[in-house]
């Protein structure tokens, strides 16, 4: 994989955006991905944001807060993104159409439209966590294929663990 990340972006940076409902995972995923560790988090205020380096690759992860008092300023954030990571939490079935109309307003704004989206479906060992085809369902991700790249047609990508 790392030979097809350097072919396809040589020496590069890419500015990618971390969106989600608050505790949806996302800070945790960030520094996983920083330090290779889980670190005890708090509630982001704010934003956090970290390069991870992999190959070639720089990535400038910027994880904005997902509390609905700080969802009218994610606009803020799109400019320049080039790739989105919008973390489900797979076990917060109360909230999924919630966090499915924030991922619909977040992709049908123009300043995103060009930007890679990857579905993090996070949570998935908690006890009745929702299943990967449930998650797309909810979600309503088939209506999204025209902006959404699939693996093949019963298998969207969405990462099943970090």
């Amino acid at each position: 994989m790392g030979k097809v990340l350097s072919k396809i972006f040589g020496n590069k940076e890419m500015r990618i955006l971390m969106l989600g409902l608050d505790a949806a995972g996302k800070t945790t995923i960030l520094y996983k991905l920083k330090l290779g560790q889980s670190v005890t988090t708090i509630p982001t205020v704010g934003f956090n944001v970290e390069t991870v380096t992999y190959k070639n690759v720089k990535f400038n992860v910027w994880d904005v807060g997902g509390q609905d008092k700080i969802r009218p300023l994610w606009r803020h954030y799109y400019t320049g993104t080039q790739g989105l990571i919008f973390v489900v939490d797979c076990a917060d079935r109360d909230r999924i159409d919630e966090a499915r109309q924030e991922l619909h307003r977040i992709i049908n704004d123009r300043e995103m439209r060009d930007a890679i989206i990857l579905i993090f479906a996070n949570k998935q060992d908690l006890p009745d966590a929702m299943k990967p085809h449930e998650i797309q369902e909810k979600l309503a991700l088939g209506l999204l294929r025209s902006i959404i790249t699939w693996s093949d047609e019963q298998h969207p990508y969405l990462w099943n663990e970090l």
